[in-house]
């Protein structure tokens, strides 16, 4: 595929992240610049659309690998303790449809050297940056849409002083700073910035699903200051190729968070995507 948005192989734009991050602070060299005029060559106007059938397996991306022995939240099925999220390397639109894959760790034996992966990725944000996990378990509470006129006046009266002197309705504070953390997580509340509040039942037995795992754009919010600041990392500074607040290199529409629901029942029943 060609024009606006084409697809890229993996390689390539693992290429292309390793020059921005290297390049960081100097000018490109000029065999930089060459490679990325590859990856990307220049636009020329008007633009031409077109799309090249792939006739073949499309290999998933995967998206993250979590213990239960890590991840008190993460109930899985009875005898397995493994869950493994993977996606689709294209749109489903507006995010990528994602897979989940509840295991059992000892029973995964045949473990291959180099995975496969897909021939091109839709979107930079879509692949995402391998990351060593570093769980920190939380509280948090329900968006302020999901709570009674009556609790909603209270806690308004309560975060008076702090909304002054935040600048923020007293609305926006307790979600930003109180209620909903940012970030990649696994259970808690889901936070409600793009719609409404709706219960999402099950489409097999009609049961209310469960928040499983949120991924996110961004690890912090803009306005929610140090509120929701993960633990440090180890080390002094950043981490090479440290991306801010996007360290996993995700891009969920223009910088959302996808929440994946499931049946508390039966979780291998078909989960829920929704993009908040």
């Amino acid at each position: 595929m060609d024009g606006i948005n084409p697809a890229l192989s993996p390689a390539d734009l693992r290429l292309e992240r390793r020059i921005f991050a290297a390049s960081h602070g100097r000018d490109l060299t000029p065999e930089e610049q060459e490679a990325l005029e590859r990856i990307r060559p220049p636009r020329t106007y008007p633009v031409r659309l077109a799309v090249q059938a792939y006739d073949g397996p499309m290999a998933m991306l995967p998206v993250a690998q979590l213990y239960a022995r890590d991840v008190p939240d993460l109930s899985p099925p009875e005898g397995r303790d493994l869950l493994q999220v993977l996606w689709c390397p294209f749109d489903h639109p507006i995010m990528p449809r994602t897979l989940l894959f509840w295991r059992s760790a000892a029973a995964v034996t045949d473990i291959l050297d180099t995975p496969p992966e897909p021939p091109a990725v839709q979107f930079d944000g879509y692949l995402p940056d391998p990351c060593v996990l570093e769980p920190e378990q939380i509280t948090e509470y329900p968006d302020h849409l999901e709570l009674s006129e009556e609790l909603r006046e209270q806690l308004n009266q309560l975060s008076v002083p702090q909304t002054a002197e935040e600048g923020m309705d007293p609305d926006t504070y307790y979600d930003c700073v109180l209620s909903n953390a940012p970030g990649w997580k696994v259970g808690g509340w889901p936070a409600w910035d793009a719609t409404d509040p709706s219960s999402q039942p099950c489409s097999e037995c009609g049961t209310d699903m469960e928040l499983l795992m949120t991924v996110a754009t961004f690890e912090e919010g803009d306005d929610a200051g140090n509120s929701w600041s993960p633990h440090p990392h180890p080390g002094a500074g950043p981490y090479p190729g440290h991306r801010g607040f996007n360290a996993t290199g995700v891009q969920i529409g223009s910088g959302y968070r996808q929440h994946l629901f499931v049946c508390p029942a039966e979780p291998e029943h078909p989960h829920i995507e929704l993009m908040t």
